[in-house]
């Protein structure tokens, strides 16, 4: 059943159109999903990395907001991506509303403060995260974004239902492999079209399976990936 509900998730980051979206939440999942708010942290207009007490304060309240979120079951991931690019950090959220993940986003002390904005993305997911303990050890995983690539076209033809076929057929084999543990697309009409998630020893690695992707080798996606540390024991 999850190999099958991954293959149907990942259908929907190929073909999309604003259409389709609006149709696809009009009507219930074929499976029993969960709708997720993810949210992605960059850098703000307040952002810093100058040394200091207040700083330092400031860090300390966000991470004791994000375990609070933990704690309360608002947020069943979060964690800091470790590339030091402009994307700093992503929450998943289990929220009843956009509007209700955007407000436990916006409290956050260094959203308020400006160091970071959040760029807030709905998806469908079966609920395969785990319940674990408050840990503070965390585990390294490397999170894809997908969005759309060079040769990205709206519609349906031919040549992109057998892309679409090969596509589902690589994820398909990265999951039965274990090194594929997410596969979500989003449910709004942006660049952006979903995300993967490895679970692998090391970067060079997963960039070598991402390449492995029909439609990434075609050009209709694209993906940019990064190390991300996630709360142990939390992923599937």
């Amino acid at each position: 059943m999850k190999k099958k509900l991954v293959l149907t998730l990942m259908a929907l980051i190929l073909w999309p159109t604003a259409r389709m979206v609006a149709q696809e939440q009009q009507k219930e999942p074929q499976f029993k999903l969960v709708k997720f708010y993810l949210a992605l942290l960059r850098k703000g207009p307040g952002w810093t990395t100058a040394p200091g007490d207040a700083s330092t304060q400031l860090h300390q309240k966000h991470l004791a907001y994000a375990r609070g979120l933990l704690a309360e079951g608002k947020a069943i991931i979060a964690g800091p991506l470790s590339d030091n690019q402009d994307l700093r950090g992503v929450y998943i959220f289990r929220a009843a509303t956009l509007e209700e993940a955007n407000a436990w986003a916006a409290a956050d002390p260094v959203i308020a403060a400006g160091h970071l904005t959040v760029e807030m993305h709905p998806w469908w997911s079966e609920d395969v995260f785990r319940k674990a303990a408050p840990t503070t050890k965390m585990e390294t995983a490397y999170l894809a974004l997908l969005s759309r690539g060079s040769k990205w076209t709206p519609g349906q033809t031919p040549a992109s239902q057998e892309l679409q076929k090969a596509h589902l057929a690589n994820i398909n084999r990265l999951a039965q492999m274990k090194k594929l543990v997410v596969a979500v697309p989003f449910g709004d009409d942006t660049s952006l079209r979903g995300i993967f998630v490895f679970r692998v020893a090391s970067l060079a690695e997963a960039q070598e399976l991402a390449d492995t992707d029909p439609a990434v080798k075609a050009g209709r996606l694209a993906i940019d990936l990064h190390p991300w540390q996630v709360p142990e024991g939390i992923l599937p």
